[in-house]
C-alpha cells in the first residue's frame, strides 16, 4: 500500500515522463502520495447551470452548457485572437482563446454538448468569456464529481502547457480511480475515535470530491488536525530527549559580579516584567538541564538587560558567554551600551567583526583561550572556525531570525559540552505562531516597558501633505531634536513607483540646505567604515536628519532622535513599520513617527497604517500582521522551524487548532516519552516518514 503511493507520478494515465517533470519542478508533485496531498485552495458551486441569456458582467464566475457553432479569428499582432460562437437554446456568447489555438481547435469540434465555465466579460457590447474551462458534458457525467468543485493553485508555466485545475482535478480523480484498498491510517485509532475525526481513507477523497460543505469542512478539518499535531509532537519530542539527555552546566551560584552590578551599576530599577523573566532564567540556569529560552520583548524593553545579567551569572560561575548579532551595526551598540554598564567591575568585554583588525583577533584569541575575556559580542565573525572558547557556558542570540540555523549550529560546536542559549528577538511573536516556530523552546516575554517611556505619537500623511511634514521636521530640529527619515529602496526601481533613498537624498538636500543643516546617509551598499563615519555624525549630535535605508531596522539608539519619518509606508509590512518606530521613542521627550503614501494605496495598505496608528503593543500588531499576510512573511522564520511546508493548515487562521493538538501531543509524551507502547507504533512510524530526512536545530535555539 505505502509503495502504491511512492509510485512515480508519470505512471498515472494523463500524466507521462514530460508532464512529470513538469509536475515535480513546479509543484514538488513527485508520487502518487504528493497528487493525493495536493489540496485545494478552494471550492466553487458547480452545480447551477446558467442560461446565456441570463448572463452579465457582473457576476463571478459561472458555468454554461452548450454547442460551439464554429472557430475563426479576430485582430492582429498581439492582438490576435481566436474566437468561438458558443449557443445554447436562449443564446450566443463569444469564447475566446489568446493561444493555444490549434490544440483548441483540434481538442473541441462543433456540434459536442460541452459545459464551460469561466467569468464572463464584455467586449464592444458583447458577452464573452477569455480562456474558459471546456469539458465534454458526456465525459463530465462519467468522471468523479462532485457538488463543490475544488480549485488547485496552478503556475503560468503549467497553464502554458495546458495543466489547469481542471487538469489537476481530473489527474486526482483518476488516481482515487486506481486506489482499491483502504488507505492505511497515520494516525492511532483511539486519537481518530477520542477526537472524533473523519478516517484518512475517507479524508482523503472527500476533501477532493465532497458532497456538501459540512463533508469538506469535516475532512479538512481532519487534516489539519493531522498536520499541526505531528509538527508540535515533533517539536515537543525534541524538548523532552534535550532535557533526559543534555544535562547543562549547574550555575549554582549568584556571585559578587551579579550583585555589585545589580547594587552600583543597575542604571534604574528592574520592571516587573525583567524581574519575571530572570527569575524563569535563574530557574533554568540552576536546573541542570540545558537552557534553551526565548526571550521575547517589545522594543526599548531592556531585553539586553537581562542578557547582560545572565552573562554575569554564567561568569560567577567560572564560564564566558557570547553575544552573537546580525549586523554590525547592533554588535557595535551592544558593545559600547554592555562595556558602560560593567564599568569599575573588572569584567572584560570585546567586539568582533568582520572588520576586527589582525592584532585585535590576536588578542581576542589569546584571551578566550585563557578565560580573561568574560564576554564576547560579535556578528557571524563568531562563529569563524579559529574563534575557541576555554569554557563557553551561555550563548545569547539577538534577532535570531536573521541567523540561518547552521550558522548558530557551528556556535554550538565550539563547546564540547552544550552552553545554554538564550534568543532574543524585539519581533513580537504571535502565541500561535511562536508555538510553531519556537514550540521547541521556552518561551519569556517582557511585556511591560521602563517607566518614564513617553508613547510615541503616530500620523499618517500622503504626498500632497509633505511641506506640512517638512514645517514640522523644521520646529524639531529647532528645538534641538533629530531626525530619521526612511526609505524602503537605494535607487528607482522602474518596476515600483516608491520613494527611493538617491531621489529622497537630492530633494531633502534641497529642503534643509547646508550650512545650516546637516544630513548623514546610511545604506546596505556602504562600506562599514563609510556607515561608522555616518553613524557616528548622527549618534554625536552634528547632523540633525539620517536618511537611511532599513539597515537602522534594529540597534539603533539615539535618544535625541524623536522623529521617524517612513517613506512609502506603504511598501512596508507591520513588523518592519513597527521596528521602524522602535528607533525613536528611547528617551524623555514625546517622539513621534510620520508614515508617508502616495496619494492612492490599496485597502490592505491602508489597514496596515491604520494599525499602526491606532497602537504601539507590539503583540497586537503582529497578531493582525499574522492575519492580514500569514507566516510566511513575518521576518522570513519559517525556515528555523517548521519541519515542511504547510499544505492546508495556516497558521493565521487555525490557532485554536494548534493550542489544541499541542494539549493533546504533550498529554502522549507526558505518559510515553519516547513513543515506546504499541498504541503508540503508528506515531513513531509516522514520524520517522515525516521527520527522518529533517536534522534536528533545537538544541541551539
Amino acid at each position: 500500500m505505502q509503495e502504491f503511493l511512492d509510485t512515480s507520478i508519470a505512471f498515472l494515465p494523463g500524466v507521462g515522463p514530460k508532464r512529470a517533470e513538469l509536475l515535480g519542478k513546479e509543484l514538488n508533485i513527485v508520487t502518487y502520495r504528493d497528487l493525493l496531498y495536493y489540496f485545494p485552495y478552494k471550492y466553487i458551486d458547480r452545480t447551477k447551470f446558467y442560461k446565456i441569456s441570463e448572463l452579465d458582467p457582473d457576476l463571478p464566475l459561472v458555468q454554461i452548457k452548450g454547442f460551439i457553432k464554429g472557430y475563426y479569428t479576430e485582430g492582429h499582432g498581439q492582438g490576435k485572437r481566436l474566437v468561438a460562437d458558443f449557443h445554447d437554446e436562449t443564446g450566443i456568447i463569444k469564447l475566446v482563446w489568446f493561444r493555444g489555438a490549434k490544440w483548441i481547435t483540434g481538442s473541441y469540434p462543433p456540434g459536442v454538448e460541452f459545459i464551460v465555465f469561466g467569468k464572463p466579460g464584455v467586449f464592444n457590447g458583447i458577452i464573452n468569456m477569455i480562456h474558459p474551462e471546456i469539458e465534454e458534458a458526456a465525459k463530465a457525467e462519467q468522471r468523479i464529481s462532485s457538488a463543490l468543485q475544488a480549485q488547485y493553485s496552478t503556475t503560468e508555466k503549467l497553464k502554458n502547457q495546458f495543466v489547469t485545475s481542471k487538469t489537476i482535478s481530473r489527474l486526482i480523480g483518476n488516481l482515487l480511480k486506481k486506489i482499491k484498498f483502504r488507505i492505511p491510517e497515520t494516525l492511532p485509532p483511539y486519537i481518530v475515535s477520542e477526537y472524533h475525526l473523519m478516517d484518512l481513507h475517507d479524508t482523503l477523497f472527500k476533501v477532493h470530491f465532497p458532497a456538501s460543505p459540512a463533508e469538506m469542512e469535516k475532512a479538512r478539518y481532519r487534516l489539519k488536525f493531522e498536520e499541526l499535531f505531528y509538527i508540535q509532537l515533533n517539536l515537543l519530542r525534541f524538548k523532552t530527549n534535550r532535557s533526559l539527555k543534555n544535562k547543562g552546566f549547574v550555575f549554582s551560584s549568584v556571585g559578587d559580579n551579579f550583585n555589585n552590578f545589580y547594587y552600583n551599576n543597575l542604571p534604574f530599577s528592574l520592571t516587573d516584567a525583567q524581574k519575571r523573566v530572570m527569575k524563569e532564567i535563574r530557574k533554568d540556569l540552576g536546573s541542570g538541564r540545558q537552557m534553551n529560552r526565548l526571550l521575547q520583548g517589545d522594543v526599548g524593553s531592556g531585553k539586553t538587560l537581562v542578557a547582560l545579567m545572565s552573562m554575569l551569572i554564567a561568569i560567577d560561575n567560572g564560564y564566558q558567554a557570547c553575544l552573537m548579532a546580525p549586523t554590525e551595526i547592533l554588535a557595535s551598540q551592544h558593545f559600547q551600551t554592555i562595556s558602560k554598564l560593567v564599568e569599575g567591575l573588572g569584567i572584560q568585554v570585546n567586539l568582533l567583526t568582520g572588520s576586527s583588525g589582525r592584532s585585535l583577533r590576536k588578542t581576542i584569541d589569546e584571551t578566550l583561550r585563557d578565560s580573561s575575556l568574560h564576554i564576547l559580542i560579535g556578528t557571524h565573525a563568531l562563529i569563524e572556525e579559529n574563534v575557541k572558547f576555554k569554557n563557553l557556558g551561555l550563548v545569547i542570540i539577538d534577532e535570531q531570525h536573521r541567523f540561518g540555523v547552521a550558522q548558530r549550529a557551528r556556535l554550538w560546536e565550539k563547546n564540547l559540552n552544550p552552553p545554554h542559549v538564550l534568543v532574543m528577538t524585539a519581533t513580537p511573536i504571535p502565541r500561535t505562531l511562536a508555538m510553531t516556530l519556537y514550540g521547541d523552546l521556552d518561551v519569556s516575554v517582557i511585556d511591560e516597558l521602563p517607566p518614564g517611556r513617553v508613547p510615541i505619537k503616530t500620523m499618517h500623511f500622503s504626498d500632497s501633505e509633505r511641506n506640512k511634514v517638512y514645517g514640522f521636521i523644521r520646529n524639531q530640529i529647532d528645538e534641538g531634536r533629530q531626525i530619521f527619515i526612511v526609505y524602503p529602496l537605494i535607487q528607482e526601481s522602474e518596476k515600483m513607483d516608491y520613494k527611493n533613498l538617491q531621489d529622497g537624498w537630492d530633494t531633502i538636500s534641497r529642503v534643509f540646505p547646508a550650512p545650516k543643516y546637516c544630513i548623514s546617509i546610511v545604506h546596505g551598499k556602504m562600506s562599514p567604515a563609510e556607515k561608522e563615519t555616518s553613524m557616528r555624525l548622527f549618534k554625536e549630535g552634528y547632523a540633525h536628519i539620517l536618511v537611511a535605508t532599513t539597515v537602522i531596522e534594529v540597534g539603533v539608539d539615539i535618544p535625541n532622535a524623536t522623529v521617524m519619518v517612513i517613506e512609502s509606508a506603504e511598501r512596508f509590512g507591520l513588523s518592519q513599520l513597527h521596528q521602524l518606530r522602535g528607533r525613536v521613542g528611547r528617551g524623555a521627550s514625546q517622539s513621534y513617527c510620520i508614515l508617508m503614501s502616495s496619494d492612492k494605496i490599496s485597502k490592505e495598505a491602508a489597514r496596515r497604517l491604520e494599525v499602526m496608528i491606532s497602537t504601539n503593543d507590539g503583540f497586537e500588531i503582529a497578531e493582525t500582521d499574522l492575519q492580514l499576510r500569514g507566516p510566511g512573511d513575518i521576518e522570513g522564520t519559517l525556515q528555523s522551524g517548521i519541519p515542511f511546508d504547510l499544505k492546508i493548515a495556516n497558521l493565521g487562521r487555525d490557532g485554536q487548532v494548534i493550542e489544541y493538538v499541542r494539549r493533546i501531543a504533550e498529554g502522549i509524551l507526558e505518559k510515553d516519552p519516547l513513543l515506546e507502547e504499541e498504541r503508540n507504533y503508528v506515531l513513531k512510524s509516522e514520524m520517522k516518514r515525516l521527520f527522518s530526512v529533517k536534522q534536528s536545530w533545537s538544541n541551539i535555539g
